[in-house]
Order: structure tokens, then C-alpha cells, then sequence
């Protein structure tokens, strides 16, 4: 159940799952992301133990670890939902990625912004 979840939130960046599900799959995701940043062969092939998916590891190396990069820890937020599931009152919650594309993308345009305005005072 973990590695289908993990392999969700890989692919998917976000999932809604119930909270106690969600706190254990984020101790197992945080895990695969910290494997991401170091990168060598090694932690390649112990990723790919974990997922049993050659298309989300190298998504996971790729393209969601380097995200992280500047980030020591804490990739993976929980939202808790006001919905509550039907069949026993279990409480949902949604679990992403801390950091998306799109944020990412928009804060290194911020950043090349604010370098051309201190470039122009000078």
C-alpha cells in the first residue's frame, strides 16, 4: 500500500487519502526525495527497490528531487479536509508535494526580476 501510494504522489504530485494513511506514507516519500538529491547509483538502484517502477524513479531523479535541493527536510505538506469518508467517518486529508512546477518556475523569474531592478539602481 505504501509503494502504490508513494508512486501516486510521485506521479501525480498530490493525493487524498485518509490522515493516519497519509502521515506514513510521507515518512516513506521523504525518504525516496532525500535518496533524489544525492543522486549517485546507489541511491538510484535502492529508489528503485522502493517504487518498482523505472519511469517514477527516474521522474523521482529527475525531475522532483531537485526541487528540493535548497530544502533540508519537509517536502510533503497535509491538508486536512472538511469531508469525512462515508462509510466510517474517517477523516480525509490531501497530501502534495510542498513545492510544485509552476511555484518553482514563478519564484526564479522573481528572482531574475529583482537582480535586473538592483542591476538598473546601480
Amino acid at each position: 500500500m505504501l509503494r502504490n501510494m508513494a508512486a501516486s504522489l510521485i506521479e501525480h504530485e498530490a493525493l487524498t487519502t485518509t490522515v493516519p494513511k497519509a502521515k506514513e506514507v510521507r515518512r516513506f516519500v521523504e525518504r525516496l526525495i532525500t535518496l533524489g538529491k544525492h543522486g549517485t547509483l546507489a541511491h538510484r538502484r535502492r529508489a528503485a527497490s522502493r517504487l518498482q517502477d523505472e519511469r517514477l524513479t527516474k521522474k523521482l531523479f529527475e525531475e522532483v528531487a531537485p526541487r528540493f535541493t535548497d530544502r533540508p527536510g519537509g517536502y510533503t505538506r497535509i491538508i486536512k479536509l472538511a469531508k469525512f469518508r462515508q462509510g466510517d467517518g474517517t477523516q480525509l486529508c490531501r497530501l502534495e508535494l510542498v513545492e510544485k512546477k509552476a511555484e518553482k518556475k514563478e519564484k526564479a523569474k522573481k528572482k531574475k526580476a529583482k537582480k535586473k531592478k538592483a542591476k538598473k539602481k546601480k
